[in-house]
């Protein structure tokens, strides 16, 4: 089998309603969009990195992190603007037989992590797929319990059914069998075979606000220091002593 040509799309939008040119905001000192950069070329897993934007001002950015930029049509950059036409668009103007959206608001997903999603993605011979991240915590839908029962005891959070929801930190698809739906259906995300990866914790803090991105601050200063020992008062030294 020959390999396939994957191409990592790096999707920047210059307009945001939320946190205002959030690609270009800075964490500790690198612009939000330069840590999905960083972490596709650490995956090693890619023909070639490019950021999609609808303003040339990002083809700066690709050029101080040596990778490539595709300005995408404007009418493709308004916040109306479905995410299966801008990967459509790309794709169209893009020779690959896979592309993955590496989301750049997700700024503590690691090379690592990026690898073995597009790993899982060809083992399992996907069409589509998202990440997601696993809760185990009571969750209620239009009023019903998802995942536990109302009778009974009240479960416990690590005995719950896990619920699943998006991330969005990477995104990918086949590119033949995403044109196809796209021509059939006129959507494609979510279509063929489709698979949901489970990502870390760290990896499912998405930047939308002035808090995440001081949330993401924090983390990355903590992820810096590892220390990974876990520190208990000091009446638990009494304790563990009565118990030996």
């Amino acid at each position: 089998m020959s390999r396939q040509r994957i191409i990592a799309m790096i999707p920047a939008r210059i307009g945001s309603t939320r946190l205002k040119m959030k690609n270009l905001a800075l964490l500790n000192g690198k612009p939000l969009i330069a840590y999905s950069i960083l972490a596709a070329k650490q995956a090693g897993v890619f023909d070639r990195i490019v950021i999609n934007s609808d303003s040339h001002i990002f083809k700066s950015i690709a050029d101080r992190y040596a990778i490539e930029f595709y300005e995408r049509p404007k009418h493709l950059g308004s916040s109306k603007t479905k995410s299966d036409d801008v990967v459509l668009d790309f794709m169209q103007n893009n020779t690959s037989e896979v592309v993955v959206w590496v989301n750049s608001i997700s700024p503590l997903q690691t090379g690592e992590e990026i690898r073995r999603v597009v790993e899982f993605f060809q083992k399992e011979n996907l069409d589509s797929l998202i990440t997601v991240k696993e809760e185990q915590v009571h969750c209620v839908y239009q009023g019903k319990p998802v995942n536990f029962e109302e009778s009974g005891k009240f479960a416990q959070t690590q005995d719950l059914e896990p619920v699943q929801p998006f991330v969005y930190s990477v995104m990918m698809w086949k590119t033949k069998s995403f044109i196809e739906a796209m021509k059939l259906q006129g959507h494609a995300l979510l279509s063929g075979k489709v698979g949901y990866y489970p990502v870390n914790k760290w990896s499912s803090i998405i930047i939308k606000t002035d808090h995440d991105l001081k949330l993401a601050s924090y983390a990355l200063r903590a992820l810096e220091t590892d220390e990974s020992e876990v520190e208990y008062d000091d009446l638990t030294v009494a304790l563990t002593k009565s118990k030996q």
